[in-house]
């Protein structure tokens, strides 16, 4: 179930058992375990119209130590690691580091591509970046399509070294050759990884851009 929560972000308890096909009541046990494992958080589900009589629907996201079951065993050896390349050998080093790391991006982008030319190039980054472990999917957005990562595996690390998502950031708007926005990311406390990446008639000219902090994801 949490892996659920993970690959579509936040759920509510009628989402999971409809997509999962269980009873009501079997998720509603399965959700009490995680919360009182602190795997997941339950907060009421943001409305989008008139507000219903009655109890407000909530729904359940992951938390930290939800994310850290996954694949974030190695984050003090990684950070550990960063630490002393930025100390040894400076800040572009670490900047150097973290565009290898993305280069599978470039690589498996092409690939794709080659098989699938005709395909939306937002969809084979999706494709590219869950190959990796990334959850990710797209949505529309207001100026264009929106790369969404409900996962990040470096995400604890990436917070302290911000330079990881800059080259991501980068990556992607390499291979798209077009301008991109990051509007969101876990490493900063959002709870999905967001790009904006504009239609080709909205899309501002200049380079990929980073912003630090932006607001969450839209929903």
């Amino acid at each position: 179930m949490a892996a659920s929560i993970l690959q579509a972000g936040a759920r509510t308890a009628a989402d999971l058992a409809t997509e999962l096909g269980l009873t009501p009541a079997a998720v509603r046990r399965h959700l009490d375990q995680l919360l009182d494992d602190g795997l997941v958080v339950s907060r009421p589900v943001r409305s989008r119209g008139e507000r219903r009589r009655g109890r407000p629907a909530r729904e359940f996201v992951l938390t930290d130590a939800g994310r850290d079951t996954f694949d974030q065993q190695y984050d003090d050896l990684a950070a550990a690691a960063l630490r002393f390349l930025s100390e040894t050998a400076g800040e572009d080093a670490v900047r150097e580091f973290a565009r290898r790391r993305m280069s599978f991006v470039e690589r498996r982008y092409a690939e794709l591509v080659g098989r699938h030319p005709d395909a939306d190039p937002a969809e084979l980054l999706a494709e590219v970046f869950s190959a990796e472990g990334y959850a990710a999917s797209t949505r529309t957005g207001p100026v264009g399509e929106q790369l969404c990562q409900q996962h990040c595996p470096v995400a604890h690390v990436a917070a302290e070294f911000p330079q990881l998502c800059e080259a991501e950031t980068e990556a992607i708007g390499r291979v798209l050759g077009s301008h991109v926005q990051r509007l969101a990311t876990i490493a900063h406390g959002d709870g999905v990884c967001t790009t904006c990446i504009p239609s080709a008639t909205g899309a501002p000219s200049g380079n990929t851009q980073t912003t630090p902090r932006a607001a969450p994801a839209a929903r």
